[in-house]
């Protein structure tokens, strides 16, 4: 596990509180939690409190691949951050979330810590960058 990390940011035409509350409403998650074109989130739970823990199924095809992480900060509307625990990972990583309004929309910035290796870093970026992109969809 190294300290490379990952970086990825775009402005979503929605408040601040509404994009930072699809992150932690489970039905919401469902909607935009697809890094991948054929992939869909056939369950998501979430306990948003810190030390609060979520799980995030995503489904590609037959394969399950389960996602979790404990919160361990939540900012109402300014920041959200949690571990990272997947089946490809020894070890968790870290994710953090701020949200700042920008005119009638909210800049997202999201960072990414610790991953195996430089290809696991590249692909985690693609797959925020459609996230993010699912989440502007959702919310737009």
């Amino acid at each position: 596990m190294t300290e490379l990390s990952l970086s990825v940011s775009r402005v979503i035409n929605a408040p601040a509180k509404a994009v930072f509350d699809a992150w932690l409403d489970p039905e919401t998650l469902r909607r935009f939690m697809i890094p991948g074109d054929s992939m869909i989130v056939p369950s998501a739970t979430t306990d948003p409190t810190v030390g609060g823990r979520f799980e995030i199924v995503m489904r590609n095809g037959d394969q399950d691949l389960p996602h979790s992480g404990t919160y361990t900060e939540i900012s109402p509307h300014n920041k959200i951050a949690f571990t990272w625990e997947t089946p490809f990972s020894e070890t968790a990583s870290n994710v953090a979330i701020t949200f700042t309004p920008n005119g009638d929309g909210t800049t997202v910035d999201l960072s990414h810590v610790k991953f195996e290796s430089e290809e696991s870093r590249d692909n985690h970026k693609a797959g925020w960058g459609k996230i993010l992109g699912a989440l502007a969809t959702a919310l737009e």
